[in-house]
């Protein structure tokens, strides 16, 4: 015996699904029932889940999260602490082979080592901890430079810098040398740390980027600094020893492979057009 089996019409269902699909792209079937059903439609359940699976709904695709447009800034020079923090992640692994990451934050004004936090999981909420401890011990800075990773761009992170009135500058996706700064650190942490030693826990390391942070803060001599370490930096402008450099660069500050940037060269490319100068006058 042969049945007649209705066609339903469910360009209606799809309609809904799809609007919701759309909107809601992060909820599953059972949210959507229970939406549906507050507008007043009187279909149920199993009408709904099948035309859900019929759509493929199911079948979950993870949502690349846009960003809104980054404004290309030239790195300033600030002239005091506090005025503009850069902060960046590292990744690293153990003998073992099990792999940890390292949040540095330095303040620009004098490229002091601010903290390493290092574990082998951190979230935007941990970060958020960890700005809140800096922000106790000296104050909270005016800016905070960072690339658009996950973390820095999380609800958490914009939260924390609404609250404390934080000014929150993104670089360009895919230009590091906008946050040329912290990427030049980080290349001096890996060299004199990271390749420099193998690690069995993540206690060891930590063990030796404190010892590590504290060399580099009093006696590290940086170039762009007048060979002075970050800390003598700032106690000789803050004694008036020192002006503060605060020239607004209208290249990006490049980073050599030695880890060097370029003020030397600009000092010599200016002498050498001052001497030719000179020599022009006398002949």
């Amino acid at each position: 015996m042969y049945y007649y089996r209705k066609r339903k019409d469910d360009t209606a269902v799809i309609e809904q699904l799809e609007i919701l699909a759309e909107k809601h792209p992060t909820k599953g079937c059972n949210d959507y029932y229970h939406r549906i059903r507050n507008k007043g439609y009187t279909w149920n359940h199993k009408r709904i889940k099948r035309v859900y699976n019929n759509m493929q709904l199911n079948i979950r695709r993870k949502h690349k999260r846009r960003l809104p447009e980054r404004i290309k800034q030239p790195l300033q020079q600030v002239a005091a602490a506090n005025q503009s923090w850069s902060m960046d992640f590292m990744q690293d692994s153990l003998l073992s082979g099990r792999k940890f990451r390292i949040f540095n934050v330095i303040d620009d004004f004098n490229r002091e080592d601010l903290i390493h936090e290092i574990d082998t999981s951190l979230s935007s909420k941990r970060i958020t901890r960890v700005l809140e401890q800096l922000i106790s011990q000296r104050g909270k800075p005016v800016q905070i430079r960072s690339d658009n990773g996950p973390e820095f761009i999380s609800n958490a992170i914009e939260e924390f810098c609404n609250t404390h009135n934080i000014h929150h500058h993104f670089i360009e996706p895919g230009k590091p040398t906008q946050n040329a700064y912290i990427e030049r650190f980080n290349g001096t942490f890996r060299r004199d740390v990271l390749d420099a030693y193998l690690f069995e826990s993540i206690s060891e390391v930590k063990m030796i980027a404190e010892s590590w942070m504290e060399d580099y803060n009093e006696n590290h001599p940086h170039k762009s600094l007048q060979y002075y370490s970050p800390r003598q930096y700032a106690l000789a402008v803050n004694s008036g020893k020192l002006c503060p450099r605060t020239k607004a660069t209208q290249e990006f500050t490049t980073i050599n492979s030695n880890g060097d940037d370029d003020d030397d060269f600009n000092l010599i490319l200016n002498a050498n057009t001052n001497e030719s100068q000179s020599n022009f006058n006398l002949s």
